[in-house]
């Protein structure tokens, strides 16, 4: 897949992954789990629904096809991705560029971490679910949960809230039944460089580095009891 700087004007072209995360890192965006996501710092809901609004207004018409804005109390979280190809376009990163100049002509700024008292960065979070005969459990999460089949770029048994609000699911083929192990475990997609210090966090607080064999695409950990989740990034994953 081209670079940015090795594309030329017309439609919008699906960038790889290390294409996209290095296109908007400067702009204060991470690149997670074929989109691309910031935070804004607001005072109050009030402000994070006028920026908001500002950044509808210059989307225009690739609102609807692209961007997603979700308001809090004390931030706006934004993320863009190509709804058509469930990934990251040139249109998407051109838009974040445009609305980081928004943000930042109103005096704030977009920046991958949220903030709070206790920041964190921005992240994406999956489910997954190990199942012997993922036809016969699949029907009922996707009724159980009222989503959708999750189309573009996730799996082809995927699942995904139609209203974009909740975590995904997936699952994840056994080749036997491992009834003394958690069968259902989260994936958290962070930016890439926020890995280190989350799992550093993580084992601090009792976890324990079960496998980085896949490293830098996942870090299993586990909870003293076993229970597991995967820290994910971009990185490491063939396109």
């Amino acid at each position: 897949m081209p670079d940015m700087d090795e594309q030329e004007p017309g439609p919008a072209r699906t960038l790889s992954r290390p294409a996209a995360s290095a296109a908007v890192s400067g702009l204060g965006w991470r690149y997670l789990r074929g989109a691309v996501r910031t935070s804004v710092r607001a005072e109050s809901p009030g402000q994070a629904a006028e920026i908001a609004a500002r950044v509808i207004a210059a989307a225009g018409d690739d609102a609807g096809q692209c961007l997603r804005a979700d308001i809090r109390g004390d931030r706006l979280i934004l993320t863009l991705q190509s709804l058509a190809t469930a990934s990251v376009t040139s249109r998407e990163v051109e838009l974040a560029g445009r609305i980081s100049q928004i943000v930042t002509g109103l005096g704030l700024a977009t920046v991958p971490d949220a903030v709070s008292a206790q920041p964190r960065p921005v992240q994406i979070l999956e489910i997954a679910i190990d199942a012997l005969d993922i036809a016969s459990v699949r029907p009922f999460w996707k009724a159980v949960l009222g989503y959708d089949d999750e189309t573009g770029g996730g799996p082809a048994d995927g699942l995904a809230d139609p209203a974009g609000q909740n975590p995904t699911i997936w699952f994840q083929q056994m080749d036997a039944p491992r009834p003394e192990r958690n069968r259902i475990h989260f994936d958290v997609s962070v930016p890439h460089d926020a890995a280190a210090s989350r799992i550093e966090a993580a084992i601090a607080a009792g976890g324990t580095l079960k496998s980085d064999a896949e490293a830098p695409a996942f870090w299993l950990l586990a909870d003293a009891e076993g229970n597991e989740a995967c820290v994910c990034t971009w990185q490491g994953r063939e396109e």
